[in-house]
């Protein structure tokens, strides 16, 4: 099993970066193949342009950054999301990849106006947001909820790509994460 660890957080530092690699860990050790995209350090462009909009109405082709990307992608049996809330949703990195990168003719097809083929349905998909708030606050206000159908539904599942987990680590310190990043890595390797 190989799998492609996405990260977007700029600080190779932080807690993020030491989640997505704790899962990666975890993941070699159960002799697991584990690629790391870290969007930061390998300066991805998440600006979508006009050839971006050229490409989703087919117009121009792929720019080679993408190609590359959905090789990657193409390369994994799963795909593993770690990044930081912001502002109740993905970082601006993150969410260009996404909109860069999954695009029509690729993750889908809506050329045909009587259906909409989802390409990705071959893979399963784990994402794994770190939260600044507490659990309550989430559950408060469905913001927790709200990012499943934004994230889960209106992404993935669009594309036909199974979530299999959608993971909110909330304020319980640092080692709960990596914790929690340890148990995640092994569902993910089952």
């Amino acid at each position: 099993m190989h799998s492609l660890v996405v990260v977007s957080h700029p600080n190779p530092n932080s807690l993020t970066h030491a989640v997505a690699h704790t899962i990666m860990a975890e993941m070699k050790g159960l002799q697991r193949s584990v690629e790391l995209a870290d969007l930061h350090r390998e300066g991805f462009d998440p600006v979508f342009t006009m050839t971006d909009v050229d490409v989703h109405l087919g117009k121009s082709t792929l720019p080679a950054d993408i190609v590359a990307e959905q090789k990657r992608i193409e390369g994994a049996e799963s795909l593993v999301l770690v990044f930081p809330i912001y502002w109740w949703s993905l970082p601006a990195m993150l969410k260009g990849w996404i909109d860069r990168v999954f695009v029509n003719g690729w993750a889908y097809d809506d050329s045909s106006s009587d259906k909409l083929v989802k390409k990705l349905e071959w893979l399963p998909v784990h994402w794994v947001a770190l939260a600044g708030a507490d659990m309550r606050t989430y559950a408060r206000h469905g913001y927790f909820g709200a990012m499943k159908s934004q994230i889960s539904h209106g992404i993935f599942d669009y594309c036909g790509a199974k979530v299999k987990t959608s993971e909110l680590l909330v304020g319980d310190g640092p080692e709960a994460h990596l914790q929690a990043a340890r148990g995640l890595a092994a569902r993910i390797a089952a």
